[in-house]
């Protein structure tokens, strides 16, 4: 069963994924220590990406495809005719910085999707990229989460502008969309609603 959550019209449901996530080569992971423990860590805007990974991946010739941030940028040319064919979208990391985005990609919405991955459901950085693609950048089109995505960070994903979810593949995607129904009424203003709750009700005194 596929474990692609998707909303479409405020519904969610399961859907088969017709995209093609594109992986870098395999490199050496940087390991470091972090209050104690060896945990799996990078610096926002940090480079994790050599050029002869860039140049190394393969890209299939045929169908839609989900690339890496470096990759789109770098063989842009290359893959110009396929993005104007709305069969490109891109994917970058948590502690890549939108920026090179940007200013490579003018009109975000000429990408059908942007992905974002997050390596630890712990971090947080993934809702801020949510956000400011939605807010500041005038994304409209499918924002998706994937890699550690669990049931309970959904409803705050979608709060953040995401609009599907790849489900971390020993969990049930079944069960976590009902994850997206937990809190009837938001206080506060986020993406999906931007006014918080004292503004959307009116009080008789």
């Amino acid at each position: 069963m596929s474990n692609l959550i998707q909303i479409t019209n405020g519904k969610a449901h399961i859907s088969n994924d017709d995209w093609t996530l594109v992986k870098l080569p395999a490199s050496q992971v940087e390991v470091r220590k972090q209050a104690g423990k060896i945990v799996l860590f990078k610096l926002t805007g940090e480079k994790t990406v050599s050029d002869e990974q860039v140049a190394n991946t393969v890209i299939p010739s045929n169908g839609k495809v989900i690339v890496p941030l470096s990759v789109l940028i770098a063989r842009k040319a290359e893959l110009q005719a396929r993005i104007d064919k709305n069969e490109v979208g891109v994917w970058l990391d948590t502690h890549e910085v939108l920026l090179p985005l940007i200013e490579n990609q003018a009109d975000l919405n000429r990408l059908p999707i942007i992905v974002v991955h997050v390596e630890r459901f712990a971090d947080g950085r993934i809702f801020s990229i949510g956000n400011l693609l939605r807010t500041r950048y005038g994304f409209k089109n499918e924002l998706r989460a994937v890699g550690d995505v669990l049931r309970d960070q959904l409803f705050f994903l979608k709060r953040s502008g995401f609009s599907s979810f790849a489900i971390r593949a020993d969990r049930n995607a079944v069960e976590a969309i009902a994850s997206l129904n937990d809190f009837t009424a938001p206080y506060q203003g986020a993406v999906d609603e931007a006014q918080p709750a004292f503004r959307r009700y009116n009080r008789i005194a």
